[in-house]
């Protein structure tokens, strides 16, 4: 059985890396702490500021969870229930304006949630499995024996796995690495405790 290496928790304005808060931001809109936390990491990648809010949160908690990874072979397993709804309705406003009518290409090319994925992958340069799910919780029960599957199978050496929760400035994203080596078992109990955290 694989384990669970490491668990990464951002909402209220913190950040939690296996029950720690490592991080505190100050401000209580998700673009400002956004911000923040970018800087705290001392991440250089222009295109964040460019990315939804979404993407932003996806990324910022994979940065935690993936510092001193190299591999190229880590699987992505994100879900939620939203989807790339936050987005939608930004594109949404932007069509239904008769007076200013503007599809603005920047935010309609984030009406997918797995674009999400696709900015991690780029990142950290991810050549493995991916998977976007939408659901209405989170599914330990099919995703935990479809990473077991990715590792054994030698699929990947590592599967990063999250809950992401963002519409209207309402924010959440609970992360955790599956790896072979670890500080809990990775079964389906600690993967609910830690996704609902």
């Amino acid at each position: 059985m694989q384990k669970i290496s490491q668990y990464i928790a951002i909402r209220d304005n913190r950040v939690l890396w296996n029950d720690k808060v490592v991080f505190e931001g100050q401000s209580s809109d998700f673009k400002d702490f956004a911000k923040e936390l970018y800087q705290h990491l001392e991440i250089n990648y222009p295109k964040f500021y460019k990315m939804d809010n979404l993407c932003k949160l996806a990324f910022l908690a994979s940065e935690i969870a993936l510092t001193n990874n190299e591999e190229e072979d880590i699987a992505l397993v994100f879900c939620n229930k939203e989807g790339s709804l936050d987005s939608d309705l930004q594109h949404q406003k932007l069509i239904s304006n008769l007076d200013n009518f503007y599809p603005s290409p920047a935010v309609f090319v984030y009406t997918l949630p797995n674009i999400s994925i696709g900015e991690v992958s780029i990142r950290h340069q991810l050549k493995s499995e991916s998977m976007f799910l939408l659901a209405d919780r989170y599914q330990s029960e099919y995703i935990a024996p479809y990473c077991e599957l990715l590792i054994n199978s030698s699929k990947a050496s590592k599967v990063l796995c999250g809950w992401l929760k963002m519409i209207n400035g309402d924010y959440q994203a609970n992360f955790y690495l599956v790896e072979p080596e670890g500080i809990l078992e990775h079964n389906i109990e600690n993967i609910d405790q830690i996704i609902n955290k």
